[in-house]
């Protein structure tokens, strides 16, 4: 492996806490994620489901988790697909049964072909059936997921069992992160911002967004990295006004700013960065008026995200805030301000996008819509200012342990003072 895996104890805890949830008598049933089709014989990198994940720590193909909960606890099955000598020959062999034990804590594992006849029989005294789905607020499935295909016949075969989505609860639980999930996740960090610290120095007017791609993918790589955590978004002039520019096409010129929206994905976690930086080295004045505006609202939110605030207050006094600093630049007045003082509409002209998001195994983690922050999650903080009118972008985030006495920042280590960016990228 690419990464050093996480200690089974974590999955079996995970396994606790959610048959914990679940009454007696009934089955959860999950399956690993499709490798999807692109034209001829080509396949999509292989994207394992987070939730199997989270339960098993298996990465691989056509595996299942079934878990019945019984009065006493809960009887746990893993089922992995069976290497042969076609597949260990073309693509290499796949987990044993006593990998997949080790990795998972699950003493019984068996391969996929049992699957149809230990579902049968599990189903056969099993009160409700809890299967996975995406129901994460901002998604997006035009293609029907194994999840989704492998649900549809359960329900099919078995329409008098009560059939439930298991999404609620799991996200409850990873919205909380274990120590050892932050020793991931802070790695994945760690290389992000190593990467972006070696990159600085060779950005120049004139170079490809997509060269900054190429040299961001190699410092990854060389670091345990497996991938980016996302499309990397590199964009330079009037595409830092763009959210989610992802093209990289164009070329930095001079004068323009450059915004990087970077993640290394490291173990299944991932670190989610960007930064602004001139493509010359130097920030004119008002580059460095917006930079130092955008700056003093990040470290404003990084005072209030705190536990005990709900998200939704925290998001409305980021606007407020927010407000003040667009006047400062003036790019608003006070009169528009004033018109609801305590959520100025005006605002959303030049910040049209949240504060801050969840932040682990998926990059948009999943958790309550709506939650009271707390200790123990993990938070991305990325406030913009976006002056269309000007090809001026400017977003600056880093991600945040929700610790009892202060927030950590997992970034702490990229640099995001103006002066230190001039520096690095002067040297």
């Amino acid at each position: 492996m690419k990464y050093t895996p996480l200690p089974a104890s974590v999955h079996v805890r995970n396994r606790d806490r959610l048959a914990g949830m679940l009454p007696a008598g009934s089955l959860v049933v999950i399956h690993s994620n499709d490798i999807y089709p692109t034209n001829a014989d080509g396949t999509l990198p292989h994207h394992q489901n987070a939730d199997l994940f989270y339960l098993t720590g298996v990465d691989q193909e056509e595996s299942v988790l079934l878990m019945k909960i019984t009065k006493e606890g809960h009887e746990d099955t893993l089922l992995l697909r069976e290497t042969n000598e076609q597949i260990a020959i073309w693509e290499g062999a796949r987990l044993t049964q006593e990998q997949g034990a080790e990795l998972s804590g699950i003493a019984d594992v068996r391969w996929t072909k049992e699957y149809a006849s230990l579902l049968r029989e599990r189903m056969a005294s099993a009160s409700a059936v809890y299967v996975e789905r995406n129901e994460h607020p901002r998604q997006s499935t035009p293609v029907q997921t194994r999840n989704d295909r492998y649900a549809a016949k359960i329900a099919a075969q078995w329409h008098d069992v009560p059939m439930k989505s298991v999404y609620d609860l799991i996200a409850e639980l990873r919205q909380y992160k274990s120590l050892e999930e932050l020793e991931q996740l802070s790695k994945a960090c760690e290389i992000t911002a190593e990467g972006f610290r070696a990159l600085l120095p060779s950005i120049k007017p004139g170079m490809g967004q997509w060269e900054l791609e190429a040299r961001l993918s190699f410092e990854y790589l060389r670091r345990g990295a497996r991938k980016f955590s996302f499309q990397p978004i590199i964009s330079s002039g009037p595409d830092t006004c763009v959210l989610h520019y992802i093209t990289n096409d164009k070329r930095c010129r001079d004068g323009e700013l450059v915004l990087l929206d970077i993640g290394a994905e490291y173990g299944g976690y991932n670190g989610d960065m960007t930064r602004t930086v001139p493509a010359n080295g130097r920030f004119t004045p008002r580059q460095r008026a917006v930079y130092d505006a955008v700056l003093r609202i990040h470290r404003h939110a990084v005072t209030i995200l705190r536990p005990g605030i709900r998200k939704s207050e925290y998001e409305r006094q980021m606007r407020v805030f927010t407000g003040e600093e667009l006047l400062r630049l003036g790019l608003v007045t006070r009169t528009e301000l004033n018109e609801r003082p305590d959520d100025p509409p005006a605002v959303r002209r030049y910040f049209m996008h949240g504060t801050s998001h969840f932040l682990g195994l998926d990059v948009h983690d999943v958790g309550e819509e709506n939650p009271i922050i707390g200790e123990g999650m993990v938070w991305t903080i990325e406030p913009g200012i976006y002056i269309r009118e000007e090809n001026l972008g400017i977003r600056l985030e880093n991600d945040y342990y929700i610790g009892r006495e202060a927030n950590v920042n997992l970034l702490e280590s990229s640099p995001i003072e103006p002066d230190e960016i001039e520096s690095l990228m002067n040297t």
